[in-house]
């Protein structure tokens, strides 16, 4: 982790200099405490890391701010390997002195270790706690692997790191063609990604939709694909949103990771947030794999769940009638 090696980096730096210090999409739990923190300005795309990281004290945004110059930038490496270069890119612009790059194996520190062998010059690499941490000089220029939202084959906008940035979610398509023809009032997209449920449901003839997304550079790409004037963007967590009145009906493809491993919790507090979100009369419409346990979930936020024709994969369900509970 990166507690466990960054102490060990920098102690083999000969410093960070005087300036501001980025830190690029840590995890949210990260340990940032080797680092001054009047200095450390905390970048990611994910609204609860950014919260969190602001309670502690940090300055934070989604993205690098432009017009800043960082004395020392640390990347924190990600799965999606285009996203991970991209970040590395980004930092290198916009760094004067040391770019430390710290990463699990699993999240590719080999391969970008050895893919920045072949641009420049990179430090002995310092390996600890399944995961290695390098760095490289600030201004190199890595412009070639910058990457932003762009427009896919398939004419949406999607970006590197985003749920699904290669084509449409077979989840999400199969829960489009479950959706009633006539859908009115207002709907939340809890969980909305880089758009595909809510442009479908402006098809319909409704009042709002509001997109719930997460994850900044997702809801970026949804602001491409979806222009329509009934569409609302939130950057916020889908597990505690709170629309400004109650809506008529819930769509969802809701995430069960935050690692490696599935973490049906997640999907849970949606349910249990379009429950709460919802008018006495409203109605769910959610898709998930078929061997996630979110049975127990519906029945206990919902007074009627309907399964509806899915496939071997997925199933669909439209659940009715939300309880109320007592506060």
């Amino acid at each position: 982790m990166l507690g466990d090696r960054l102490p060990l980096a920098l102690e083999a730096m000969d410093a960070l200099g005087d300036g501001p210090v980025a830190v690029l999409h840590p995890a949210e739990d990260a340990d940032l405490s080797a680092l001054p923190k009047d200095r450390v300005h905390v970048v990611s795309p994910l609204v609860t890391a950014c919260a969190r990281f602001e309670q502690m004290g940090y300055t934070v945004s989604p993205e690098l701010p432009k017009d800043t110059r960082f004395a020392a930038s640390i990347v924190c490496l990600t799965r999606a390997r285009a996203e991970a270069q991209a970040l590395v890119a980004a930092a290198a612009g916009q760094t004067d002195g040391a770019l430390i790059i710290d990463g699990q194996k699993t999240d590719g520190a080999d391969s970008m270790l050895k893919a920045l062998r072949q641009r420049t010059d990179v430090s002995a690499p310092i390996s600890k706690a399944h995961g290695k941490i390098y760095w490289i000089s600030g201004g190199t220029d890595l412009s070639d692997w910058a990457r932003g939202p762009e427009l896919h084959p398939g004419g949406f906008w999607t970006a590197p790191g985003v749920f699904s940035a290669d084509g449409v979610d077979p989840a999400s398509a199969l829960l489009v063609e479950a959706l009633p023809d006539t859908m009115v009032g207002t709907v939340a997209d809890l969980g909305a990604g880089w758009g595909y449920l809510s442009a479908h449901i402006l098809t319909r003839d409704i009042e709002t939709v509001h997109l719930v997304e997460a994850h900044d550079m997702a809801l970026q790409c949804a602001r491409h694909n979806v222009t329509d004037d009934r569409a609302h963007f939130h950057w916020a967590d889908a597990t505690t949103w709170t629309p400004p009145a109650k809506v008529d009906a819930v769509v969802m493809n809701p995430p069960f990771h935050k690692s490696r491993s599935a973490d049906p919790s997640i999907g849970r507090a949606f349910i249990t947030n379009a429950a709460r979100i919802l008018r006495p009369h409203g109605a769910l419409w959610m898709v998930a794999n078929r061997h996630l346990p979110y049975e127990d979930a519906l029945a206990s936020n919902f007074a009627k769940v309907v399964e509806l024709d899915g496939d071997a994969r997925f199933k669909l369900v439209r659940a009715e009638r939300p309880k109320q509970r007592k506060r």
